[in-house]
């Protein structure tokens, strides 16, 4: 095996590790000594390819963000109806999770949990993730007609205060339970709903 293979191979080996560890753990829980113990790997190697243990969740975390975006990309969520396109999409969100659950743990810490001196890294790494989903809900708006005096950019703004606004409810939350499962699930089953009810409003017109 040539060294480049090798090598590569060895970087692959520690951010699969990496992967796990941080995908089953906070941030502060991690830990690189248990990575190394548990999947044999020497800490000289760690150290070789990655900084720290800052690099190496923020390459993970990238990861985490790139793999998930270009599954939604490929996949088609839109239907004749927006509710149907709504929900296409949170099952598509869904089905990613269960098909990758680290990825899922390690994006809800992100999310709920995130170390207080990488959220401006974490921030920067989850752009191309938020404007995948922020071109989504502008295309659901455009199938709408919308109330008068209510354009497509104030919903959208109405719409990014929204999603700030609901997680950090969430990350308030996450500090009082430790139960991480329980609260994705509940930010999971309460998102979608709480989507729906700001398109269409929470009262009939008279």
């Amino acid at each position: 095996m040539r060294k480049e293979e090798k090598t590569k191979l060895t970087y692959e080996r520690i951010l699969s590790a990496a992967m796990e560890e941080f995908g089953t753990k906070s941030y502060d829980s991690a830990s690189l000594t248990t990575l190394c113990n548990e999947k044999r790997i020497s800490k000289g190697l760690v150290y070789h390819n990655f900084k720290n243990k800052d690099e190496l969740y923020l390459k993970c975390v990238e990861e985490c963000f790139k793999e998930m975006t270009a599954y939604f990309q490929s996949k088609e969520y839109k239907a004749e109806h927006v509710q149907k396109s709504l929900h296409n999409l949170f099952q598509m969100r869904q089905q990613f999770f269960k098909e990758n659950p680290y990825h899922c743990n390690l994006f809800f810490y992100t999310v709920l949990q995130p170390p207080k001196h990488l959220r401006e890294e974490i921030h920067t790494l989850r752009q191309p993730y938020d404007e995948f989903y922020v071109n989504c809900f502008r295309e659901l708006l455009q199938q709408l007609q919308l109330r008068d005096g209510i354009t497509i950019e104030a919903a959208m703004e109405y719409f990014m205060i929204f999603l700030e606004m609901y997680n950090g409810y969430f990350q308030s939350k996450s500090g009082e339970k430790e139960d991480i499962p329980a609260l994705i699930e509940d930010h999971e089953v309460n998102l979608s709903k709480i989507l729906d009810i700001m398109l269409y409003g929470v009262a009939k017109s008279e």
